[in-house]
């Protein structure tokens, strides 16, 4: 299949094993709850009352005070005390078969094809740092929000866009289901494309 770059109008030939597969959502669904559950720290963490400093002392008699009986100052019950049913550390990670994930992003960029989401140009840099001319960039583009896909990030193309909410810019090898879906477009550069497609081949 051919594709149309969208600022020189020249058309490239890209694999149809790639840029035209059908669209699997369940396993595009499978991928994404992968990633975004990799990227939990699940560092939450609480204290049962045998972790917390102190309370090893009885604090009073058993018998004969008139107050309820007492065997720690670090009882759940107490302030400073330790947590019932403490939340502790955990590993939200899972795996996802390596070719079942490739396969995953063969579909998710064929469906932003056939949605007319993904935008090839032949090359895409700054000249200048300032976010004002990125935007008037994009904006010939008649691109409002977007995810640019580069193979070679210059240091002036990621300072003029770090700000910005409405964009990202990645390279071909950070990409991921969850990045590709976030945007409403994805803006390719006619390199990034064929390190692309070799890389999901």
């Amino acid at each position: 299949m051919e594709l149309i770059t969208l600022d020189t109008k020249k058309s490239i030939e890209v694999s149809d094993k790639v840029f035209n597969v059908l669209y699997n959502e369940g396993l595009v669904h499978q991928a994404v709850t992968t990633c975004l559950n990799n990227l939990r720290s699940g560092n939450s963490a609480q204290k049962t009352r045998a972790e917390v400093r102190g309370g090893g002392r009885k604090p009073w008699k058993q018998k004969g005070t008139g107050r309820a009986r007492a065997g720690s100052s670090r009882s759940p019950l107490w302030r400073s005390g330790g947590v019932i049913f403490a939340a502790k550390k955990r590993d939200y990670s899972q795996k996802i078969n390596k070719k079942m994930y490739k396969h995953a992003l063969r579909s998710v960029l064929s469906e932003l094809h056939r949605q007319q989401s993904l935008v090839v140009v032949s090359d895409f840099q700054c000249d200048t740092h300032k976010t004002k001319d990125f935007i008037v960039k994009m904006q010939e583009f008649n691109i409002s929000n977007a995810l640019i896909i580069m193979n070679e990030i210059s240091e002036n193309t990621y300072l003029a866009a770090r700000n910005l909410l409405d964009f990202s810019i990645c390279d071909t090898f950070c990409i991921d289901p969850v990045i590709l879906l976030k945007f409403d477009k994805v803006l390719i550069t006619e390199n990034a494309m064929k390190d692309v497609e070799e890389m999901l081949q």
